[in-house]
């Protein structure tokens, strides 16, 4: 029974509450993971690539890529279940400065810019319905400024963070309603495209033969440097896996629960995902077909403001399908959105428990909840959509995130030469060689980025670098 002590110290510590189950912590991961991207990236990641075999292989090795990535924090999750989780993996492998950076750079572009473009993305599909919110307000400088949709996004970070100030309770059922409306939503796709209406001439066009599948992508002599750059988008669509082990100490269970979250909800969605993209290809041809009626003809990679999910829906079954598209998708976002607001203040929290942040982020209201860091992330989201920045930040800190990902897995191999002696409930499976795999593939993925996008690459590191000057202000204030 000696074992039970650590896992409690944590939650008994912070005073946060331990109510998460396993299935709370497995919606968290879904949720958190399936936002806007599924149902926009694959009409650009056609683009580049050129073919349905090289739509397919993105989100395949995107999976694979995610799913031993998440097997590796299990160990870390279940080792050190506590409030901040990746922020608490990375102190103990490499010291506060590193730990502090990977905060700053979520609490600046990560997750609230994040929270924004899905919160966007939601506004913007309540558009189709209610055509007023894509009316301008006020049009500031540049892309600032007070559009109804800027307006809706807004609204939605107000009324989630307000419910999540309420108390874990009223977040995790939020967050398991909307996750559970939101994997029936892509399940409802992929049976439409697969099973009800598939598209013959469609899938005649993808899967007709050797040539079809593949074209676009033999002959391509910079293929492999294309395709790295084309695995962003369905990478970053199944990211925030790692946001449920910001709430570790709030999981009942968390040795055992958290690895087994990160395994079955990491697996859940990737498998939704490439079958979500089987259905596109059963329904409309990768690059699309001269003769045909409009939206059969635009394909997946010319699909109407890359909206390949709503091309999907209306090619089966008319007119229709971008209205249900457009339900499906506001679901997914609110959920998602629901997700990041939960989890990202806690990564707050623990830096000012830490000392390392302002001192009342790590206070909890009655509800045991951080309201000053919950706050903090809303004020700094909203300003983020209102701004229009958070698109341009969030593709300056694809690199930076892929950094920590590789930090954060490398720290299984650290932490098991400098505490070797330390309680693993779980260990990451396949240790060393998947692990080893991860961090290879995200190296040479970030090696390709810094060829083939330099333009947001760089000001990526620019963001993390900042951050140290940041750590340095905090370290000086602390008192001796």
């Amino acid at each position: 029974m000696k074992a039970a002590a650590p896992e409690s110290t944590p939650t008994e510590q912070s005073g946060l509450k331990p109510g998460l189950s396993l299935f709370d912590s497995t919606t968290i991961v879904a949720g958190s993971m399936i936002g806007s991207g599924i149902f926009i990236v694959s009409a650009d990641i056609t683009r580049e690539l050129g073919s349905p075999a090289g739509l397919l292989s993105s989100w395949v090795v995107a999976g694979l890529m995610t799913i031993a990535g998440a097997l590796a924090y299990g160990e870390l999750a279940a080792m050190m279940p506590q409030a901040g989780g990746q922020y608490v993996y990375l102190r103990e492998a490499y010291g506060k400065l590193w730990a502090f950076l990977f905060g700053w750079t979520l609490l600046l572009v990560i997750q609230t810019g994040t929270i924004a473009a899905v919160a966007v993305a939601f506004a913007r599909f309540l558009g189709v319905m209610w055509p007023a919110l894509g009316s301008n307000l006020w049009v500031g400088i540049g892309s600032a400024g007070l559009s109804g949709e800027r307006v809706g996004a807004i609204v939605v970070i107000a009324v989630l963070t307000a419910a999540n100030l309420r108390g874990l309770d009223i977040g995790r059922q939020v967050q398991n309603w909307f996750t559970s409306a939101k994997i029936l939503s892509l399940a409802l796709i992929i049976v439409v495209g697969c099973v009800l209406f598939p598209n013959a001439a469609a899938i005649r066009a993808n899967f007709g033969s050797a040539h079809a599948f593949f074209s676009g992508s033999a002959s391509n002599a910079g293929f492999l440097a294309a395709f790295g750059a084309a695995m962003v988008g369905s990478l970053f669509s199944a990211d925030a896996w790692a946001s449920v082990t910001f709430t570790a100490a709030e999981v009942r269970n968390p040795r055992r629960d958290l690895p087994r979250a990160l395994a079955i909800g990491t697996g859940l969605v990737i498998g939704l995902y490439v079958l979500a993209n089987v259905a596109y290809l059963s329904t409309l041809p990768a690059a699309g077909s001269a003769g045909a009626n409009a939206v059969f003809a635009r394909g997946i990679s010319h699909a109407t403001s890359d909206r390949v999910a709503a091309a999907a829906m209306q090619s089966a079954i008319g007119a229709a399908g971008a209205w249900i598209t457009a339900i499906l998708v506001m679901i997914s976002t609110f959920g998602c959105a629901n997700g990041l607001i939960l989890t990202g203040a806690r990564v707050i929290y623990a830096m000012a428990e830490d000392g390392v942040f302002f001192a009342p982020a790590a206070r909890l209201n009655k509800n045991r909840v951080p309201a000053f860091a919950l706050i903090l992330q809303a004020v700094w989201a909203c300003i983020l959509a209102l701004s229009g920045t958070y698109s341009d930040l969030l593709d300056y800190v694809i690199f930076a995130q892929l950094l920590f990902y590789v930090l954060t897995v490398g720290a299984v191999f650290v932490l098991r030469k400098t505490r070797p002696a330390a309680p693993r409930p779980y260990r990451a499976w396949g240790y060393p060689i998947i692990p080893a795999a991860y961090i290879v593939a995200a190296v040479a993925l970030m090696l390709d980025l810094l060829a083939v996008r330099p333009r947001f690459t760089w000001p990526g590191l620019g963001i993390v670098v900042a951050g140290a000057v940041v750590y340095a202000i905090f370290i000086r204030r602390r008192p001796a």
